[in-house]
């Protein structure tokens, strides 16, 4: 007898896995219609978009991409500035021998009066520090303060004269083109890969770009009823403003008919909760275990800059994209607070719940350093520190593992604990906040368990992780196996209603949707100024009418 459910997901696998794989001749056919906007329709966009340094010409990639691009071709003065920055910035990521050799290389180029780049722009102290600097003082003279005086430098003259050049009017056709309507026209939608609280995650592409995302759904009505509106739209909003390499991006929000719709980075490696328990014996390798905490330390340190502690720190929450680097995910409970500002509500999952989450005792970012030493735990160990190793035999009730946070320490019974590694997760899992691990006004980074990662390269994602998802494998649950949500009725919507989905749609959002433009080949056709515009592909479009659902 034929097995349904099983050919429906491989049916399902099958088409997700091919869709990564682009199709040359359909995106060909379908960018051929495409064009950015006139250089007329822009004209109310020059008077109202933000013209910040930082956020135009170093946080937009677009933005930056131009910049980078009307320096290079305004004369030497501005070329030599903007190349001195790449070389400072490749210096910083150099290791060993070649640091030393780039740092001359860095002298010798830009900071000999005479020389063909020498960077004539600096003046004063500046000027003269940068002349007489050697091997010794070359990270304060030229890493900080010469850097700092180059920025500000094109913070001046050049970026005015950016805004009035060519370089900048495509810039706006293309903030013109960022606001486009985002409908669910906008995606091909593929199989389910999860579920949450409000809705299904399942994976899309973007129809004219090819790029992959992820779908978070969430039911309208199902939010109504359990008053998770506040909810959704806080982590839309702290999504929004998050731009780092270990946590999702969100790149739209949506709405149709029935759903919210979050599309964001898709993590088609799996989650770390699926590693530890799916994948021969349980847990994880000890090099990967520190490589994943030292990504994941730096996405919570970021979130702690920016006053957002994320409250829901678990391996389930922490995925794994097709190169094997890791984001934090879910921000549902995630909050905002300012500065000496303090809660005392409980959130979180059981197992990873701080004692001051427990107690009633304020908090405020201790809770995620505690999670985060549950997660370690868990990933070299196969089980959480409160729970043990019989918890999938026998259940321990949810009371006697709130006693145990409370009031027990970790037994450290499982093979792979080095000492190392046994001291990390004792310093988080201390339970008075002002002798826990990144509550001292320290910086976890610096224990010695992370001897092995130059943090600084692991930002700019030049290490090789320890482990790359293999391309022809679905990490994820069977379809059949993603439980379906059960009908919402007697839900009716009002005003209110529309205008909290209204506040919710707002289409793409700039960095990312940048990136995808630039990552995808699509900035260079369209910027191309010898480019044919084609209303072929038009009818196709037309012919479509709907999202096609595989």
């Amino acid at each position: 007898m034929c097995d349904m459910g099983g050919l429906d997901n491989l049916v399902a696998n099958t088409a997700y896995l091919k869709a990564q794989g682009g199709d040359d001749k359909e995106m060909k056919k379908r960018r051929r219609s495409l064009s950015l906007p006139k250089p007329e329709q822009c004209a109310a966009l020059r008077a109202t978009v933000e013209k910040d340094f930082e956020s135009v010409c170093e946080k937009q990639p677009i933005g930056k991409k131009l910049f980078r691009q009307f320096l290079g071709q305004a004369g030497p003065e501005y070329a030599n500035a903007a190349e001195f920055l790449d070389d400072l910035n490749e210096w910083e990521l150099t290791e060993d021998a070649a640091k030393s050799k780039a740092c001359t290389n860095i002298i010798n180029k830009f900071c000999k009066d005479g020389s063909k780049n020498f960077l004539s722009f600096l003046t004063g102290d500046v000027a003269e520090k940068c002349k007489a600097v050697t091997d010794k003082d070359f990270e304060e003279v030229i890493g900080s303060k010469v850097k700092e005086a180059t920025r500000e430098f094109l913070k001046g003259k050049p970026f005015t004269e950016y805004q009035t050049s060519p370089f900048f009017d495509k810039f706006l056709q293309w903030k013109e083109y960022e606001k486009q309507p985002i409908t669910e026209k906008y995606f091909y939608e593929f199989r389910t890969l999860g579920k949450g609280g409000f809705g299904e995650v399942c994976a899309v592409q973007v129809k004219n770009t090819g790029q992959m995302y992820a779908c978070k759904k969430l039911d309208k009505k199902r939010l109504k009823k359990k008053h998770g509106e506040k909810m959704a739209l806080l982590e839309k909003k702290i999504l929004e403003k998050v731009n780092s390499p270990f946590i999702v991006t969100l790149a739209y929000a949506y709405d149709t008919k029935t759903h919210l719709c979050l599309v964001m980075s898709l993590m088609n490696g799996g989650d770390l909760k699926y590693h530890i328990y799916n994948i021969g014996e349980k847990g994880i390798e000890m090099d990967r275990v520190i490589y994943y905490t030292a990504q994941i330390t730096t996405g919570i340190m970021q979130l702690h800059a920016m006053d957002i502690v994320y409250r829901d720190m678990k391996p389930e929450n922490v995925l794994l994209d097709s190169q094997g680097q890791c984001r934090l995910s879910d921000l549902g409970l995630a909050v905002e607070l300012p500065a000496g500002k303090t809660i005392t509500q409980k959130a979180g999952t059981g197992a990873y719940m701080a004692p001051e989450i427990l107690t009633d005792i304020p908090y405020r970012t201790s809770v995620d350093w505690w999670a985060l030493g549950c997660s370690i735990y868990e990933m070299v160990a196969g089980y959480t520190p409160f729970k043990g190793p019989d918890a999938k035999k026998e259940k321990v009730e949810k009371e006697e593992v709130q006693r145990r946070i409370i009031n027990e320490e970790p037994k450290f019974e499982h093979k792979n604990f080095d000492a190392a590694t046994k001291d990390i997760i004792q310093q988080f899992l201390k339970k008075k906040i002002d002798e826990r691990l990144g509550c001292k006004g320290d910086d976890p980074r610096k224990h010695e368990w992370f001897k092995s990662i130059n943090f600084a390269r692991l930002e700019a994602g030049v290490i090789q992780p320890p482990w790359v998802p293999k391309p022809n494998v679905v990490y994820a649950k069977d379809t059949g196996d993603i439980a379906e949500f059960s009908e919402i009725k007697g839900i009716e919507f009002d005003a209110k209603d529309d205008k909290f989905f209204k506040e919710f749609s707002t289409g793409a959002v700039p960095i990312a949707w940048q990136q995808e433009m630039i990552d995808t080949g699509l900035f260079d056709e369209l910027s191309d100024p010898n480019r044919k515009e084609s209303a072929a592909g038009l009818d196709d479009e037309k012919k479509s009418g709907t999202c096609t659902l595989l």
